[in-house]
């Protein structure tokens, strides 16, 4: 369905039969091949803005796993969002960015212990094509080689804007693989500066906040958007800055398909409108959506809420490369 209710009929599977990264076409919600907001399906990166890729990542999990098919789902999702402009602005995101579905990473479990630096190499090349990556994870571990290929082109120090019910922090040995501890490490490794970074809606207790400024749970509740905004702004600054979403920064009842639900999180008003407020004020070199799991998700609310964010993402690069 497009903004003026007309559906092409002689077109449909944009991910496939798309002329220009640029074209949009109106198809039904409920048909056609999936791909990421019906981007063209593509793994050349010459002249693309933005690639969106998908890790179905799910062997560092600490509880509920699923989030391996947490790509699939947030692309099923964003059908619902593909057909119109971008609200409330108007803005056509993909008249002015090229924006590709790069696909997803294919994952061996039979050899766990390669699957960091093959992520890490993944991104590498995303990364090094100077196109911004969009992650669709998978679980939260996966942000840490990607981080790491960023700093690699960006150099260290990144600034991190992590929304999280966790602060992903926990002190750790240097072998295991996990996805609470990736944030304590990235920072141990100067790779993401902790006095430069904030961590919005963090709600569980960690003995130590290794340098990064937290505006907790309850703080968000008692806070105005504006207020979080502005503290965010002033925290990162003009410092090159990665955005991590973990969906269960959002309350269960806004994203019940989680693997670590916590109650008293971000209402989806809030998280959407704190992206809209970036927009145009970040310096944003790349960002993920994680944590979706569609095992555990009612009527796909999560994975609408993961596509939906990724969506605000998108819109800060498209102001971003406007100014």
């Amino acid at each position: 369905m497009s903004s003026t209710g007309v559906i092409d009929t002689k077109g449909g599977d944009n991910a496939f039969t798309a002329k220009s990264v640029h074209q949009n076409t109106s198809e039904p919600m409920y048909s056609g091949a999936l791909s990421f907001m019906r981007r063209r399906y593509s793994r050349d990166l010459n002249g693309i803005d933005v690639a969106v890729t998908g890790i179905p990542y799910d062997l560092a999990t600490s509880s509920r796993p699923g989030t391996r098919l947490g790509p699939q789902g947030v692309r099923r999702a964003s059908t619902n969002l593909a057909w119109a402009p971008h609200f409330p602005s108007g803005r056509d995101i993909f008249a002015e960015l090229a924006v590709i579905d790069y696909g997803d990473m294919v994952i061996d479990p039979g050899h766990p212990e390669k699957l960091p630096d093959m992520i890490e190499d993944h991104a590498r090349d995303i990364v090094q094509s100077g196109a911004k990556m969009l992650t669709i994870g998978g679980d939260h571990f996966i942000t840490y080689p990607i981080l790491k290929a960023h700093a690699e082109k960006y150099g260290d120090g990144i600034s991190l804007i992590q929304f999280d019910a966790h602060s992903d922090t926990w002190e750790d040995d240097g072998d295991r693989i996990d996805h609470g501890t990736m944030f304590w490490h990235a920072a141990k490794k100067g790779i993401v500066n902790p006095s430069k970074s904030i961590q919005v809606g963090i709600r569980t207790h960690n003995e130590s906040t290794h340098g990064y400024n937290i505006i907790y749970g309850p703080e968000v509740q008692s806070m105005s958007i504006d207020a979080i905004v502005e503290q965010i702004k002033a925290t990162v600054g003009n410092n090159p800055a990665y955005i991590t979403f973990d969906i269960d920064g959002l309350d269960p009842c806004y994203a019940p398909g989680t693997g670590t639900p916590v109650l008293g999180g971000l209402t989806s008003h809030q998280a959407v409108s704190i992206l809209r407020g970036l927009a145009g004020h970040v310096n944003l070199i790349g960002s993920d959506v994680v944590e979706v799991s569609p095992p555990f998700d009612v009527s796909d609310i999560t994975s609408l809420a993961g596509a939906t964010m990724a969506w605000e993402m998108l819109n800060i690069h498209a102001v971003n490369r406007a100014k």
